[in-house]
């Protein structure tokens, strides 16, 4: 409950600011971007909405909520974004960003390197580095990256195993 009173407001306001932004840049291959976002590896498989929204230049911010079997997760990535000359649509990324688990043990959640069975919060630290394509005649972008995951609160340690892939609508 405590959650969906936290989220709700945070992507309304996220979304009502960034789709109100009316400048676009060459860099970049759209403005606005919601979707869902994929988080797989050697781990649980985590789904949820995110945003994307260039500032303009190669700066871009992504935000998302993942959730999966007892676990819940709230990032937000810094990438720095370039185009690929000669391949219409497609682009480079990298970046970085804090992520905030939300893990409930006592439902039953085990995961291989943790090993309390209680609830509690974790705090991670993500690089990411992929590409994405915006398909070029139509408001669709898709994404594919190397995301590891460095947690660095309750059991300290990196997972190198992790990627994220997204499909999103383009609104500007």
């Amino acid at each position: 409950m405590i959650m969906k009173k936290v989220i709700l407001p945070f992507l309304t306001l996220f979304t009502l600011f960034f789709a109100t932004q009316q400048k676009a840049n060459a860099q970049t291959p759209y403005r606005t971007a919601i979707g869902l976002g994929i988080d797989l590896g050697d781990g649980e498989t985590l789904f949820g909405p995110q945003i994307k929204h260039n500032f303009g230049g190669n700066d871009a911010v992504n935000a998302q909520v993942l959730f999966g079997d007892h676990i819940t997760v709230l990032g937000v990535d810094y990438s720095y974004n370039r185009r690929i000359q000669g391949a219409r649509g497609l682009y480079w990324y990298i970046g970085v960003g804090p992520q905030v688990s939300f893990i409930d043990y006592n439902k039953g959640y085990k995961h291989y390197h943790w090993k309390n069975d209680d609830t509690h919060v974790d705090f991670a630290i993500r690089p990411a580095l992929g590409l994405e394509f915006r398909i070029p005649s139509a408001p669709l972008a898709m994404h594919f990256d190397w995301k590891p995951w460095w947690n660095i609160s309750h059991d300290v340690n990196f997972d190198p195993s992790s990627f994220s892939m997204g499909f999103k609508f383009v609104l500007k």
